[in-house]
């Protein structure tokens, strides 16, 4: 009996590739969280994932990796609105994002952040990125990546001592 075997990498493909709904079920929370994170308002936070969503929507079936598309597209998105209202205003997090109150304190500590320094954190302590990930994102030179953290990391420690 013949056994037709489809190719390795295609079956991978297959496997690994999510529908845009699932897309959005799995990463929807992770998307709104980082974004509130890095730009300090909850609506602002809702809408620039929502429409991030929206354009993938239209050309989902081109995009060669989802969930990296996604989060470059969210970070950029909200990059651009702390450059547009240049303020970071606190507001608190919608229903069903905040789980506990460490992503609260998480907040609170980091929105006296710079806001590079504050993604690069976001990005490796949220969202679990790689430098490599977050140089990407970001569109930094590896090293500057370190750099950012470490200097959002020194802050951080400064304010607790202060405190």
């Amino acid at each position: 009996m013949d056994v037709v075997h489809a190719s390795p990498v295609l079956v991978v493909a297959d496997v690994t590739r999510l529908s845009f709904e699932e897309l959005y079920r799995s990463h929807y929370v992770r998307m709104v969280r980082v974004a509130w994170l890095m730009v300090g308002s909850a609506a602002a936070a809702e809408d620039i994932v929502q429409e991030v969503f929206v354009k993938m929507a239209q050309r989902y079936d081109s995009i060669d990796s989802p969930p990296a598309y996604l989060r470059v597209a969210v970070v950029n998105t909200c990059r651009n609105e702390l450059r547009r209202t240049r303020r970071f205003s606190p507001a608190p997090l919608p229903e069903g994002v905040v789980h506990d109150s460490e992503l609260a304190e998480t907040f609170e500590l980091l929105r006296d952040l710079d806001p590079k320094h504050r993604a690069a954190l976001v990005l490796r302590y949220v969202d679990d990125c790689s430098d490599d990930e977050i140089a990407s994102i970001l569109g930094i030179r590896r090293a500057t990546v370190r750099s950012h953290i470490h200097r959002g990391l020194t802050k951080l420690r400064e304010a607790d001592r202060d405190q």
